[in-house]
């Protein structure tokens, strides 16, 4: 009976289907794929969906930092629109996107280029111009306002060089967005020259060559082939410094206190005095849900638009 027994379960093992051994397979390496992925989906859900389910009924509300809150619909989304300080600062915000974006790459795009394989040393110019993006944001604001006022490094090295002080611009309307556009441009754009720069690296040399032999100048090959072929780390780059640049707050912050009177204060700064200043929780809310929803149609513009200069090969 034992050796009968042996021989059915031996034969039951032999006429398991190929097909569901193999889906038995796939279904392992599954497995294991979404017990890497669930800390991260929970990380996405507990502190990026729920807080944003959390604000959009904020936003509904008057919502007082000590109190009861009060349902009111629309009403704070109303009144953001008619408050001339939130469109000052949605204005600001547009501005300093408008100046940052295209200063930032073409910076990091000419330094990039600049660095090719034949400049010596190029590793120690990619660490330097990289360092400024690694080093704390609030440092180098505090760094930057110190250079700017009058007195400072800026202002000296004018006054020894032409004889003419630097004004103080950070007390100028005129001139504080640019100022700080500036720093902004100085801390940010050796991320974005990494991007480039391992991209042009990766650009064949057999086209660069064909384009030298056809008598192509360098300003053609780098316009008319280089810049082609590294459109897609040009699309990543534009659209994460968009991204970012709507988001600026630290830079105006500590440099001006989104000063002189308004000219400075970004949406996010706005957004933080009505949360922790005014203590107006559910209009920060609705500013924030602003916010949101002008980055997301920008970044949907910056999608739909990739059809026409992003080659992938």
């Amino acid at each position: 009976m034992t050796a009968l027994a042996h021989h059915e379960s031996a034969t039951l093992t032999l006429v398991v289907p190929p097909e569901e051994r193999r889906r038995a397979r796939r279904r392992r390496p599954g497995a294991w794929g979404y017990a890497f992925v669930a800390p991260h989906a929970l990380g996405l859900a507990f502190f990026t969906l729920v807080p944003i389910l959390i604000a959009a009924v904020m936003s509904l509300h008057v919502w007082p930092m000590i109190g009861d809150p009060t349902w009111i619909g629309l009403g704070n989304f109303t009144a953001l629109f008619a408050d001339e300080t939130f469109r000052v600062a949605l204005g600001n915000t547009l501005l300093f996107v408008v100046l940052y974006l295209p200063l930032n790459l073409l910076v990091s795009l000419g330094m990039a280029a600049w660095l090719s394989p034949k400049i010596r040393h190029r590793q120690l110019f990619r660490v330097l111009f990289f360092l400024p993006t690694v080093t704390p944001i609030v440092a180098n604001a505090v760094v930057w306002r110190m250079l700017y006022q009058p007195g400072g490094a800026i202002d000296g090295t004018t006054t020894a060089l032409f004889g003419v002080s630097f004004p103080d611009v950070l007390q100028d309307p005129r001139f504080a967005m640019l100022a700080i556009v500036v720093m902004s441009v100085w801390q940010g754009f050796g991320y974005n020259m990494i991007v480039f720069s391992s991209a042009l690296d990766s650009v064949p040399e057999s086209q660069l060559e064909a384009a030298q032999l056809d008598g192509a100048s360098a300003w053609t090959t780098f316009w008319k082939i280089q810049v082609p072929l590294i459109s897609p780390s040009m699309f990543f780059a534009t659209t994460m410094t968009l991204i970012t640049s709507f988001q600026v707050f630290i830079q105006p912050y500590i440099m001006t206190k989104g000063g002189p009177g308004n000219s400075t204060m970004t949406l996010v700064q706005f957004i933080y005095n009505q949360g922790f200043t005014f203590q107006q929780l559910g209009l920060a809310a609705a500013a924030a849900f602003v916010l949101f929803v002008v980055i997301l149609g920008v970044t949907a513009v910056q999608f739909l638009g990739q059809k026409k200069w992003v080659h992938y090969e």
